[in-house]
């Protein structure tokens, strides 16, 4: 059987670390990506490197950002007393979509997980538990997905949170169980935020 020459073989075996990406995909990427205009290639290239490059985590809420803190936590007119808590900062992009909810947001990166080893310490709890301490925070909005390891972070976290008097919530399930934030739509968010309930 012909092998690949091995810049394209490469090129394959890259695009296959990227998640949902089969040998298939990754081959028509790899022919289309050869196929583009150099520039283009160029342009591609200079903007993955400026994305790992440039981005970071706000030292405040996780979020990724040029700037630290982020856009949203330095913005003085967001609701200072709401702090929503999502698992990933693409649940944040889906949240802003919205244009619903004008508090402050938490970025866990990571659910609880003792099935792959994932703990309380490996996720960002401690900063979010830091930021409690002002006391202009009333209410968390626990916002992790519907799914066993979402619901176990959002039970672990309802009960560190409730003892410090500050209410805690979860988004309504007019999300599906066993969907994610990102690839629901801005209906279906906003009726999960007005529907949250009282952990």
């Amino acid at each position: 059987m012909m092998q690949y020459p091995e810049p394209i073989a490469k090129l394959i075996e890259s695009f296959m670390k990227l998640p949902g990406i089969g040998q298939k995909t990754a081959t028509r990427l790899a022919f289309f990506t050869i196929d583009m205009r150099e520039e283009d290639v160029n342009a591609f290239a200079k903007a993955l490197l400026s994305a790992k490059r440039d981005l970071h985590f706000c030292s405040i809420c996780g979020n990724l950002t040029e700037d630290d803190p982020c856009e949203i936590c330095r913005d003085k007119t967001r609701d200072r007393s709401m702090i929503l808590v999502v698992e990933e900062p693409k649940d944040v992009m889906a949240m802003e979509k919205m244009r619903e909810y004008h508090g402050l947001y938490h970025v866990l990166h990571g659910v609880l997980s003792p099935m792959e080893g994932t703990g309380p310490e490996d996720i960002n709890i401690p900063s979010l538990i830091a930021r409690l301490h002002d006391e202009e925070v009333k209410e968390v909005i626990i916002a992790t997905n519907a799914t066993t390891e979402g619901e176990a972070t959002a039970i672990y976290l309802s009960r560190l949170i409730k003892p410090a008097g500050i209410k805690v919530t979860r988004l309504a399930h007019g999300l599906a169980v066993g969907s994610d934030i990102e690839y629901a739509d801005e209906v279906t968010l906003l009726k999960a935020v007005e529907g949250r309930r009282e952990l």
